[in-house]
């Protein structure tokens, strides 16, 4: 049975939310963290390479896992529950689950983003491996290496654009064949991007998730020993916010002050992808750590009161 009154309820168990609820059970609040699905962007990643103290790598999975039981060392509690409501009183704002009612001092907000990627076989199991999402996370791991680019339209050749500065041998692959400007076009064609606009029927992989191309519509293989995805698109989960009144920018993130990562609502703090579009496990949980230290500075006024 859990506590109807809390000091801090973080939403969202991910890495930012662990992070902070670290921060928060060494601080010894009364700190609960509702995560409802447990699947967040952080699972899709099987191995992390760029994160300190981990040269070998570490799974999104793993990493949560750690995250939670060290959280839970410090005596931070966790409910699998989908949270439906928020609303604020004087003092206190409230929070209604599918199954709960709880009220808390404050709140943090680590809700995330959630990518579109199209059901297309085998592109799951070697996410992290062989196939990325971010090219500040992990452009290092194509290095001069044939790198095809799966994406949508204006998205897919930005990106490709992009991956200029790790490697000249890019093969990008129009998905959905979504339009793209002409001069776009013209700029993939003046940088040596091979562009194909064809549906892609799987992804060919040797083992678990070693990349070895794909397979389009119309019979065609694509070699590449790499990829990266970019159908753009991504859900940024900001409906909660909105009900506090929280600003919520034209890119649909959260607007955090830089120095406490508050919410221009009181008492509201936001961490993580969330907040700013880095996407980035490190920066989520240094936003975190910063979040839950102004969450403490603030606990100690009011329960002073």
């Amino acid at each position: 049975m859990f506590p109807n009154e809390w000091d801090c309820i973080i939403i969202g168990g991910g890495i930012a939310g662990l992070q902070a609820a670290i921060q928060m059970g060494r601080s010894q609040h009364k700190c609960l963290v509702i995560d409802s699905k447990e699947d967040g962007r952080s699972t899709l990643c099987k191995d992390y390479r760029n994160i300190l103290g981990w040269p070998e790598g570490i799974s999104g999975e793993d990493l949560r896992a750690r995250g939670q039981e060290h959280a839970k060392q410090t005596g931070i509690q966790f409910l699998k529950d989908h949270v439906t409501k928020l609303k604020k009183s004087s003092n206190y704002l409230h929070v209604q689950t599918a199954n709960h009612e709880f009220k808390t001092h404050t709140l943090l907000l680590a809700t995330g983003i959630t990518d579109r990627i199209p059901p297309i076989p085998n592109l799951k199991e070697c996410l992290g491996m062989t196939i990325y999402i971010c090219t500040d996370c992990d452009g290092y791991e194509v290095v001069d290496k044939p790198t095809l680019v799966l994406g949508s339209g204006e998205a897919g050749a930005n990106f490709a654009l992009s991956l200029l500065y790790w490697t000249d041998q890019i093969t990008y692959i129009n998905h959905e064949k979504a339009e793209i400007e002409d001069d776009l076009r013209k700029k993939l064609e003046e940088n040596g991007i091979s562009y194909i606009e064809e549906t892609i029927e799987s992804v060919e992989k040797a083992g678990e998730s070693d990349l070895k191309g794909v397979l389009l519509a119309d019979g065609r293989f694509i070699e590449g020993d790499r990829a990266f995805i970019s159908f753009g698109g991504n859900e940024v989960h900001t409906a909660l916010a909105k009900q506090l009144g929280i600003d919520v920018l034209n890119n649909r993130h959260i607007h955090v002050d830089p120095r406490t990562k508050e919410t221009n609502v009181e008492n509201v703090w936001a961490a993580g992808d969330i907040v700013a579009h880095s996407e980035q496990a490190t920066i989520a949980m240094g936003e975190a750590t910063q979040a839950a230290i102004w969450i403490h500075k603030r606990l100690m006024k009011i329960l002073k009161k």
